[in-house]
């Protein structure tokens, strides 16, 4: 009983951390920031079983402290990598056999997602094979090691610990340790959810009760498609069609003007929206069906002469996913291999 009053206070001072700035809680050993994690998780209904077993031994891992300081910056104004070898690399035989032998693996389960969320079964796919290569590449870091470290280290608290009181979440749901491991930044399963994009949007594919993106590629891939649909992925439109640019169009005189306030780097790259009927009048034609009154950004990432693209609401929805004109376009292309 005595405990009790220690825990109250632990409680109440974990509740500020999100609004403390990091440095001034420097000078807290890994230990005593951990007590004050699992007093937060404690007040959030955290099972005590699950705090101890989640936190046995832990201690600082100094590697994912130097992955998360080595990640690049924004890129400098002098120009961007072209999309073609990153294609090349990314949407290679591999990829697109192993993509389409997923697809008619859980061609039922495909279908019944599709009906139920509205998003194509070849994206989902293709989501599944640039995360994990179909599950192969998950990750092995102790997920409650490297987001306490990542919290405790404090270059982005708010964000590290909220995400491992979300893993103490998961992990109440009856998830051992050793099933919680995946990326240094906290990434995990099939589809490389933060923990608490798990708890809002994990869904249960296979019918067995339990949203497991850990071990069930049917689980995966609906939460996959929870997370498109929650985005607002439009069904029955594509992500991008191929597109006909006519020698000595400028491309760049239709570049948007508009200051994207997330991902800017990636939007500033679009034209302007305009209809598909207007950009047919413009001599820009499309080479896959597209309706005239669809809204479409023009895309020619590698300059004049090069592929060129038109781009739906639906490459901004993949671009939720991971905010990359490399990693969209990818996808959207590799999901057209696998329907083929």
């Amino acid at each position: 009983m005595r405990f009790k009053p220690l825990f109250a206070a632990l409680a109440a001072l974990a509740f500020s951390l999100p609004s403390v700035p990091a440095h001034a809680q420097e000078g807290l050993s890994f230990d005593a920031y951990l007590q004050l994690l699992m007093a937060r998780a404690r007040a959030e209904g955290v099972s005590e079983a699950t705090l101890q077993r989640m936190t046995a031994g832990l201690e600082p891992n100094y590697r994912v402290i130097e992955l998360d300081r080595d990640q690049p910056g924004s890129p400098n104004r002098s120009g961007y990598p072209p999309l073609a070898p990153y294609i090349a690399r990314h949407v290679d035989d591999a990829r697109i056999s192993g993509g389409q032998r997923a697809y008619s693996s859980y061609s039922g389960t495909l279908r019944a997602v599709e009906r139920e969320y509205g998003v194509p079964g070849e994206i989902l796919v293709a989501i599944w094979g640039h995360e994990t290569a179909y599950g192969a590449v998950k990750g092995g870091f102790d997920l409650s090691q490297a987001l306490a470290t990542l919290a405790w280290e404090g270059r982005r608290r708010d964000l590290f610990s909220s995400e491992w009181v979300a893993l103490m979440k998961v992990a109440d749901k009856g998830y051992s340790r050793s099933e919680l491991k995946g990326s240094w930044a906290g990434a995990f399963g099939n589809p490389q959810f933060l923990p608490s994009v798990y708890l809002r949007l994990a869904a249960d594919g296979n019918g067995d009760g339990r949203a497991d993106i850990m071990t069930s590629g049917a689980d995966a891939l609906a939460s996959i498609a929870n997370y498109f649909r929650d985005s607002g992925w439009r069904q029955g439109v594509p992500w991008g069609v191929r597109a006909f640019v006519p020698s000595g169009f400028n491309v760049d005189s239709y570049r948007t003007k508009i200051d994207a306030p997330v991902c800017s780097r990636v939007h500033e790259r679009h034209s302007v929206y305009k209809t598909v009927g207007e950009w047919r009048q413009l001599g820009v034609q499309p080479q896959s069906a597209l309706a005239d009154d669809v809204l479409v950004t023009l895309f020619q990432p590698d300059g004049p002469g090069t592929p060129a693209y038109l781009l739906t609401s639906n490459y901004r929805v993949i671009l939720e996913y991971n905010c990359s004109n490399y990693y969209a376009m990818s996808v959207g292309l590799l999901a057209d291999e696998v329907a083929n």
